[in-house]
């Protein structure tokens, strides 16, 4: 009978033990590996189930549309208090709520150009004034306003010349991290920061009154479904002219079926006495062809958001000519 030293024993208790540690962290490395990917897999499940009740709500909200639409194709109003309320989703396992609002109803940055031929753009002068004005109406300083406005049109058309108060390629390559303006429209708000002049203070405070729609045709608002918060929108259209508790008085004082056109609205109240050019009267409209959907689901610890840019008029040129359609989607909180 062979006798081992007792090193020898220690030597290969030692290498047990250390085998049976190596298959420890082994086995707890895969199970951990198998939790994580079943967490996954039910995240994935769970969004994916978010996200077809979004689309879901999406088509209620159509349906809703088309009926708010074919009611009166000539305007569309506050009636059946469809503008800006919640509506529950019932769901099982699960709540939801969508909520319409006009997206008509705020500074189209697109519509700072005009589409002389597809894809190429040249700055609206107008449109750049009453801009700078809404800037000014809501807190932005006079001059700022102004660059801020300049700067933007330039941002947006096809050339590479600065315009009035503008800036072009050469102001951008020479700021911190050089780069280079767009010169086409914007797809998504958050793409003004990389203006010159737009700071995160003057972001945050014009967030509220500006959008980007996929048409670069002047402002056109709904007077009928403006609430009178929204005042300013209305006193940009003539700079210097219209002030905003002129624009906010007739707001407030608005028939309970709203204004049968535009003519009625420029001959009510303080506004009887201005004279505005055609183009700018038309752009205090009575209807609206963009209208946004904002869908939120929760089911058990997921929470979805989904923010939905409808086309009442489905591409037409007119309201009730094709039914509506959803032209842009976006999932997430908007920044």
């Amino acid at each position: 009978m062979i006798r081992r030293a007792p090193e020898e024993r220690g030597a290969a208790l030692l290498s047990v033990l250390l085998l049976v540690s190596v298959m420890a962290v082994i086995a707890a490395t895969a199970l951990d590996r198998l939790t994580l990917a079943t967490r996954i897999a039910g995240s994935a499940a769970t969004v994916d189930q978010g996200r077809a009740y979004a689309f879901a709500a999406e088509e209620i909200a159509m349906r809703r549309v088309a009926d708010l639409v074919g009611r009166d194709k000539a305007k569309l109003t506050l009636a059946g208090d469809w503008l800006g309320r919640d509506f529950t989703l019932p769901l099982p396992n699960g709540q939801g709520s969508a909520r319409l609002t006009d997206a008509n109803n705020c500074f189209n940055l697109n519509s700072l150009v005009a589409e002389t031929t597809p894809g190429r753009f040249s700055q609206r002068p107008g449109t750049t004034g009453q801009f700078a004005e809404l800037m000014t109406l809501v807190g932005v300083n006079v001059d700022e306003a102004r660059m801020i406005a300049g700067a933007t049109a330039d941002w947006l058309d096809s050339d590479s010349v600065d315009g009035p108060l503008g800036a072009e390629d050469g102001v951008y390559r020479s700021l911190p991290g050089s780069y280079l303006p767009a010169n086409r429209k914007m797809v998504d708000a958050s793409e003004f920061r990389a203006v010159r002049g737009v700071t995160p203070a003057i972001y945050a405070r014009l967030k509220p009154w500006i959008c980007v729609l996929p048409a670069t045709e002047p402002v056109k608002l709904n007077i009928n479904t403006l609430a009178p918060t929204q005042a300013p929108l209305v006193a940009m259209l003539l700079p210097g002219q219209l002030s905003v508790a002129d624009a906010r008085a007739v707001l407030a004082a608005r028939p309970a079926g709203g204004y049968g056109s535009s003519v009625r609205f420029w001959e009510s109240g303080p506004l009887a006495r201005l004279d505005p050019p055609t183009d700018v009267a038309e752009q205090a409209g009575v209807t609206s062809r963009w209208l946004a959907l904002r869908t939120q689901v929760t089911m058990g610890d997921g929470f979805l958001t989904a923010e939905s840019l409808i086309d009442a008029w489905g591409g037409a040129q007119a309201a009730g000519a094709a039914p509506p359609v959803i032209v842009r989607r976006d999932w997430g909180e908007s920044d």
